[in-house]
C-alpha cells in the first residue's frame, strides 16, 4: 500500500513539473441540473476557439471510455438505491481515469481544459446532497485530485424548482427519461444548491456564481468576462515565471 501511494505522489510531481513548463488552464462549470450548463459551455468553447486557444472540452462523470461506463451506472434509474459512499467512490473512480487520460495530459500540453463538472460536484451532490459531509469527499479528493484543481470554477445558480422544471421540459422535448439524480426530488436539489453556494463562499477567488435566471446571452456574456479575466491573470503569471 505504501508503494501505491508513493507511485501516486511521483505521478503528481511529474505532472506538476510538466505544467510548469507548459502551463495550461483548467476551467470548470458547475450547477444543479437544468441550469443550462451544456448551452453555456458550447458558447464558451466557441468564444475561446475564435480567440485562437487550444481547448479540450470534457465532462464528468465520463470523459473517457471507462468514465462513460461508470456514468451510465450512476445516472441510470435502473441502478436503483446506491449507497452514498459507493456513489462517491464511483465518482472518484471515473475522475481518476479522467485525470490520467484527459485533464492532466491536456494541461501539460498547455491547453485550456473546460469540464462540465469536476470535484466541486462531488462536494455538492455527495457531501451536501447525500449528507456524507466534507471530510469524506476531501479524503477522496486528496488522493485522486491532489494539486490538480481548477483555476476558475463558474457556478450557474438557479432556484431548484425552476431548474427541475427546465430539466423536465428538456426531457419532454427530447422524449427522454429523467436521470437518477434528477429524480431525487426538490429537497435533495435544494441541499445540492446550498452546497454549491457554500463552496463559492469558501473560495471566492476561484469560484464565481452567475445567475442562470437571466437570458442566455446575458449569462454567456458574464461567463466570457470571468474567463477572459482569468486568462489575463494566467498570461501575466506565466510571463512572470518565464
Amino acid at each position: 500500500m505504501q508503494g501505491f501511494f508513493a507511485r501516486l505522489n511521483m505521478t503528481a510531481l511529474t505532472t506538476i513539473k510538466l505544467n510548469m513548463k507548459h502551463p495550461g488552464l483548467f476551467i470548470t462549470l458547475e450547477g444543479i441540473d437544468g441550469t443550462g450548463k451544456s448551452t453555456q459551455i458550447r458558447g464558451l468553447i466557441r468564444h475561446l476557439r475564435e480567440c485562437g486557444y487550444r481547448v479540450r472540452v470534457t465532462r464528468e462523470p465520463g470523459g473517457t471510455p471507462v468514465g462513460e461506463r461508470i456514468r451510465s451506472i450512476l445516472l441510470a434509474t435502473s441502478t436503483g438505491k446506491l449507497a452514498p459512499l459507493a456513489e462517491l467512490a464511483l465518482m472518484y473512480a471515473a475522475r481518476a481515469q479522467h485525470l490520467a487520460e484527459v485533464v492532466r495530459p491536456a494541461l501539460a500540453r498547455g491547453e485550456i481544459v473546460v469540464s462540465d463538472r469536476y470535484n466541486d460536484a462531488s462536494m455538492a451532490y455527495q457531501g451536501y446532497g447525500r449528507r456524507l459531509g466534507k471530510a469524506a469527499v476531501r479524503a477522496f479528493d486528496r488522493i485522486v485530485c491532489g494539486r490538480t484543481q481548477p483555476d476558475l470554477t463558474i457556478i450557474l445558480d438557479l432556484d431548484p424548482e425552476h431548474a427541475l422544471a427546465r430539466a423536465q421540459r428538456r426531457e419532454t422535448s427530447r422524449n427522454s427519461r429523467r436521470g437518477r439524480f434528477e429524480a431525487q426530488g426538490l429537497e435533495f436539489h435544494q441541499r445540492v444548491r446550498a452546497g454549491y453556494l457554500a463552496i463559492a463562499r469558501s473560495a471566492p477567488g476561484r469560484v464565481k456564481v452567475v445567475r442562470a435566471d437571466q437570458p442566455v446571452g446575458e449569462v454567456q456574456t458574464a461567463i466570457r468576462k470571468l474567463v477572459d479575466e482569468c486568462l489575463a491573470r494566467h498570461k501575466k503569471s506565466v510571463r512572470k515565471r518565464g
